[in-house]
């Protein structure tokens, strides 16, 4: 006689029939399974902290902001000593009225010395972030189009030197023959020191030669092209007498050197 159990379809032992799984539970379960999986990844990767904030990025620029300020102050501190020993040795009276002559000659050329004379400025600055395309058949602008670059910057000191400039500013520094106009993104990066845009850039020098220089560059004629179709920033000024800070910072080089 069989077991009355198995004439009701029960299974062995008495216990509750088997739940039959179906294709969306099973799916239910594949993505809680996956949404954990992603979590713990997340969670390790970011060791605990927020992902989705900037504030590595800001500790960077507040850092390069730092050492940019820093560089200012020890540029000021190394302009004061400097100054202290051009006194020692005016005072000393150890050379000839020919070599003073030499020695004054080699200070002005090399940029160390503050230099007061006629001058024009060259403003440069970024266009609007919404600026369009001002005169027809242009192309609407992409972001590179509407920021200064570096090359924008050299060819404007580039001009100014072959214009008969005597000195160069760039802001409120001055530049000598071993400087370099460098950009980084949207900023400046000029001998340690970090800026943003507007650049100023001021030159000693017959006014008239500077500014048929800056018109007859090449570089600077295709730049006037994105003036006039974007709006970048372009502003040439006589500033009348003005008088040039000398160059406070290094002056040793630094090159590379072979691994031994």
């Amino acid at each position: 006689m069989s077991n009355s159990a198995d004439s009701q379809g029960e299974p062995p032992g008495g216990g509750r029939p088997r739940a039959r799984l179906r294709p969306v539970r099973i799916l239910t379960v594949a993505v809680f399974a996956l949404a954990g999986l992603i979590f713990v990844t997340s969670f390790n990767t970011a060791k605990g902290t927020n992902i989705r904030t900037d504030a590595s990025l800001l500790k960077l620029s507040d850092l390069i902001q730092e050492r940019s300020h820093k560089n200012g102050q020890l540029e000021e501190s190394n302009g004061a000593i400097r100054d202290d020993v051009d006194a020692l040795t005016e005072h000393g009276g150890a050379g000839t009225k020919a070599e003073d002559a030499k020695l004054s000659a080699l200070e002005k050329a090399s940029g160390t010395k503050k230099l007061r004379g006629q001058a024009v400025s060259v403003t440069l600055a970024d266009a609007p972030p919404n600026a369009t395309a001002k005169l027809p058949g242009y192309p609407e602008p992409q972001p590179n189009d509407l920021v200064i670059h570096q090359q924008d910057l050299q060819a404007v000191v580039n001009a100014l030197w072959n214009g008969g400039a005597q000195g160069i500013k760039v802001l409120d520094q001055r530049l000598i023959a071993t400087s370099a106009v460098r950009c980084v993104g949207n900023t400046l990066i000029l001998q340690g020191r970090v800026y943003s845009p507007p650049y100023k850039i001021t030159a000693v020098g017959d006014p008239e030669k500077l500014k048929q220089a800056l018109a007859a560059s090449p570089q600077i004629q295709n730049y006037m092209l994105y003036v006039n179709a974007y709006g970048l920033g372009w502003k040439v000024e006589d500033d009348g007498a003005v008088t040039l800070p000398g160059y406070s910072g290094t002056v040793d080089l630094h090159y590379a050197k072979p691994v031994e």
